[in-house]
């Protein structure tokens, strides 16, 4: 039988972009006896998470909550409002906005992959994959468009494959500046509660996000946030549907309730976690993350390395992508420092794997988490032969050393 005992001293830390850490507050309030889904305390807690996550995504309309990973919150907000056939209109800014689209393709959908158009001299067998949606693009082909074929616009709004964030608010400016129908679908995986997100105000119509990113929860819950638009796009909807469908969760919420068996206690921990965002602000998580990524930043160029994001006007607060140096391999640069000093980081995957490694910044992370980090990154590339041009520990304790964070808040 095999043991699953292997527990070295200290803590592991894992610094990839998803799964991010757990805090120790989350993971005792999971931790509580589970409740009868149907009892009368539970239906508190449902309608507080249900609340709790409209304040999350900026919006006034219903959030679904599904007991599935993120991939499951893809599948509900395309087959809730697109029908057999339903030309769709997806941008390629990484792997995952790869993946959706296939998904799409495996049910049913015709599918149109929009991507970057430029050269890029690193990364040359993958130029789309370094910088975030281009909203011209996107309104060119929807003005070409004047039957109004394709029926949806679906981007990543923070790609986890490359530490790309993209401007929500362009696309949808786009797509009304083309004068076009098509419903506005976006990827929040990985930048919900960690970068800012406006789904009212950026007139999204269905936003997919999971647990485990910003939200500080193990994978196992996901979302669906809706607008009118989408809801009533959902009446007409013809693709399968019946564990994800729309109609009777939002109707069932409304009691604080659900037409299934939910995930009792990781919404224990989802509870906490809004009361943890909600203690500390929504702006100042946002703006936590933003100078935790430029200390990793300031560390990775000192270190003489490329970022994957090549445009400094997009880049991630939750991630960051390091490229290697051509004739390095990443994968065995991460597996020497997971091997040497426990320490995770986020695989290259699909068109960049082998070319680069993710260091993921949010989560139950500090200050000293991320120099922990850095350091087994430096002495891993060290180890690994990789030339650096300067000490990336020393520049990033620089950075937060003169970019002090806002006083903790203590007791008393």
């Amino acid at each position: 039988m095999l043991k699953l005992d292997f527990h070295p001293t200290g803590r592991h830390f894992l610094q990839i972009p998803g799964p991010s850490p757990v805090p120790d507050r989350i993971l005792r309030a999971m931790s509580l006896p589970t409740i009868d889904h149907r009892g009368p305390e539970f239906a508190t807690l449902g309608k507080k998470v249900t609340q709790g996550m409209q304040a999350i995504f900026k919006t006034r309309h219903p959030v679904v909550i599904y007991p599935a990973s993120g991939t499951g919150a893809w599948e509900a907000a395309l087959v809730n409002v697109l029908s057999p056939g339903d030309h769709v209109l997806m941008y390629e800014s990484g792997h995952f906005a790869s993946l959706w689209a296939r998904m799409a393709t495996r049910l049913g959908l015709s599918t149109e992959l929009l991507a970057y158009q430029g050269a890029d001299d690193q990364l040359p067998q993958a130029p789309s994959w370094r910088r975030g949606v281009q909203a011209d693009l996107i309104e060119e082909r929807l003005t070409n468009d004047p039957e109004h074929r394709i029926q949806a616009v679906c981007v990543v709004h923070n790609e986890t494959s490359t530490g790309v964030t993209s401007d929500i608010a362009a696309v949808r400016r786009a797509i009304d500046a083309a004068r076009h129908p098509a419903l506005l679908m976006v990827d929040s995986i990985s930048g919900l509660a960690s970068a800012d997100f406006r789904h009212d105000e950026w007139g999204v119509d269905v936003t997919v996000s999971g647990s485990q990113k910003g939200l500080m929860l193990p994978p196992g819950i996901s979302f669906n946030a809706l607008s009118p638009r989408a809801l009533e796009a959902s009446k007409s909807a013809r693709l399968p549907k019946a564990f994800f469908a729309w109609d009777e969760i939002v109707e069932m919420n409304k009691t604080g309730y659900f037409p299934y068996t939910p995930s009792t206690n990781l919404l224990y921990g989802l509870s906490e976690a809004l009361d943890m965002i909600a203690d500390e602000g929504l702006e100042a998580v946002f703006a936590r993350h933003q100078r935790w990524a430029a200390g990793v930043r300031a560390a990775v160029s000192a270190w003489g390395l490329a970022i994957q994001c090549a445009d400094p006007a997009v880049y991630s607060p939750v991630l960051t992508g390091v490229i290697m140096p051509a004739g390095v391999d990443a994968d065995a640069v991460r597996a020497l420092i997971y091997e040497r000093f426990d320490l995770s980081l986020g695989t290259g995957l699909g068109k960049v794997k082998g070319r680069m490694f993710r260091i993921g910044h949010l989560g139950d992370s500090n200050d000293l988490t991320l120099m922990a980090t850095l350091a087994g990154c430096e002495m891993g590339l060290k180890l690994a032969g990789v030339g650096l041009q300067g000490s990336g520990v020393q520049a990033a304790m620089d950075y937060f050393a003169s970019h002090a964070a806002p006083a903790l808040k203590r007791p008393g």
